[in-house]
């Protein structure tokens, strides 16, 4: 029987992982699941051909080349709590997927090489959690390979995010050497224990007390003395951990670890339990007037983070990920959209665990379900039980890149269209329709997002395609009053196109172009950026 709404929405942890790619994200994912006992079996992330699997990486694409490009949902239950974990992709061409993941997360882990520190993409994607107030995690990944000096790491964070590390964990060596790490807060040392191969990884042994004989087993005397001589210099250097900082983005707790041979996840999902924030309000507008959703709140209310078709290749289907923000979600109850005013009975629901699924019976605050939906749904929507509730929409941002798309077969070009504007509604990719001529533009941030775009389009919609130069740079939201828009539009009707949401979108040439037709025309504004929902 479920507690109260607050209650249940209490003992949820909705928590995403970011980092640069080959930190090694997809493998802790997989790591915290096998610990929270979600799955037996590990999807080995190193393994070649068909073993090359993990459970967060459902396309095809993703198992092909071992990367993550769509975000993706675990929910599992662990210790009494209820984790929601969103996996994001690390490459940073998908950066816009992230970005959006990471509105319906609470906190973040971020995962960090031991070797290489802090990487660029590591770098903007907390700048998108500090934007949020997402409180952050750290998890200091690959231990058993040779890694920068701990302490130099800590410095690195401090340096280079302003955020004041505190380790909770303090590790003993590093690659060859290294034999385990220290708990701070109970003294105690859990030993780390290389077996053969990755593969037969089958735990470590259990923790002993760091002043006592029994430690002698797995250190050296003169390893002995090097860990506590840097344990006295790294808590003599460093903030205690503080809950309250944390949560307010100030502070950052550090574990240590390696995902990979299973050492140091435990701990930080037992971190994460213990500090990581339930689901708290949220700011909304009802009916005009701003207000906080709090979980505890009778109605239900959420809103969509992201759209993804096909998940399963034997259905068209189309699933709008809702994040839930108050409330007790029932199966078969009705959501009304907010800007549309669209009654929905949502009779499916859907629990994620990557593609695998099941049908939800119920859903508190903080918890992500999947609602199939027919093109009714988009990134953005605010739903709830009266309608009146909005949520603040997600930004779309100017594509880096604009390429023009044709089909190989000309009488296919009815189904391209239907499919482009599928894939577009996903969110992650840019498609404008052009006023004059019937040519495509397909707008993304990086290369990658072509090559995923072109093998999706031929695996779940059997369409060959060819992406060609296009000769526009730059895409811009042009906004402004009824005549200033019809004169621009006049006088630059070559340049004009429409997105996905019948937006007028000026493409120009060149970024001096766009400088040029901006100061010609100060009326209008033209925008990197807007917000959907």
């Amino acid at each position: 029987m479920s507690q109260s709404p607050a209650a249940e929405a209490a003992r949820r942890r909705t928590f995403a992982i970011i980092s640069h790619p080959d930190a090694g994200k997809t493998t802790l994912t997989e790591t915290l699941l096998l610990s929270g006992g979600a799955i037996r079996a590990a999807g080995q992330v190193r393994a070649r051909g068909e073993n090359r699997r993990t459970r967060s990486d459902w396309m095809k694409i993703e198992r092909e080349r071992g990367i993550s490009v769509s975000a993706s949902v675990m929910t599992f239950d662990h210790d009494g709590m209820m984790f929601n974990l969103l996996d994001t992709p690390g490459h940073e061409d998908f950066s816009e997927d992230t970005y959006r993941t990471l509105t319906a997360a609470d906190a973040a882990v971020m995962v960090l090489d031991a070797a290489k520190g802090i990487e660029p993409q590591t770098l903007k994607l907390f700048e998108v959690c500090r934007l949020r107030d997402i409180p952050i995690v750290t998890f200091i990944n690959k231990m058993d390979r040779e890694a920068q000096d701990p302490l130099e790491l800590l410095d690195e964070i401090a340096s280079k995010l302003a955020l004041d590390p505190a380790p909770l964990f303090w590790p003993a060596g590093s690659g060859g050497r290294f034999k385990g790490m220290l708990d701070l807060r109970s003294r105690q040392f859990l030993p780390f224990e290389r077996s053969a191969t990755e593969r037969e990884q089958s735990g470590h042994p259990p923790a002993v007390p760091a002043d006592g004989a029994a430690i002698d087993a797995y250190l050296s005397p003169g390893e002995r003395d090097e860990l506590l001589e840097s344990t006295e210099l790294v808590l003599g250097a460093s903030p205690a951990f503080d809950p309250q900082s944390f949560l307010e983005g100030h502070m950052t707790p550090v574990f240590f670890g390696s995902a990979l041979r299973r050492f140091g996840v435990e701990q930080l999902l037992d971190g994460l339990g213990a500090y990581a924030p339930p689901p708290r309000p949220v700011a909304a507008v009802r009916s005009g007037t701003e207000t906080h959703v709090a979980p505890g709140d009778a109605e239900v209310s959420g809103f969509v983070f992201k759209v993804q078709a096909n998940m399963d290749p034997n259905h068209r289907d189309r699933i709008a990920f809702l994040r839930l923000c108050s409330g007790r979600f029932q199966r078969g109850m009705k959501l009304k959209v907010q800007n549309t005013g669209r009654q929905l009975s949502v009779n499916a629901p859907i629990m994620f665990f990557a593609s695998d699924r099941e049908l939800a019976e119920e859903g508190f605050a903080g918890d992500v379900i999947g609602i199939p939906n027919h093109g009714v749904l988009r990134v953005g929507d605010s739903l709830s039980e009266s309608g009146a509730l909005r949520f603040a929409g997600l930004p779309n941002f100017a594509p880096e890149i604009l390429q023009r798309v044709r089909v190989k077969d000309p009488l296919k070009a009815k189904h391209l269209r239907r499919a482009l504007e599928g894939l577009a509604e996903e969110g992650v990719t840019q498609l404008f329709r052009p006023q004059i001529g019937s040519d495509f533009i397909v707008g993304a941030v990086g290369q990658l997002q072509f090559e995923v775009m072109a093998d999706r389009l031929a695996s779940e919609y059997q369409l060959e395609v060819v992406f060609e130069t296009s000769p526009y740079a730059e895409a811009r939201w042009v906004s402004g009053t009824d005549a200033d828009l019809e004169a621009f539009s006049a006088a630059y009707r070559t340049a004009m196109a429409e997105d996905i949401d019948s937006q007028p979108v000026f493409l120009s040439k060149s970024g001096w172009e766009t400088g040029y037709v901006a100061e010609r025309y100060p009326a209008l504004s033209f925008a990197r950026t807007r917000e959907r929902g």
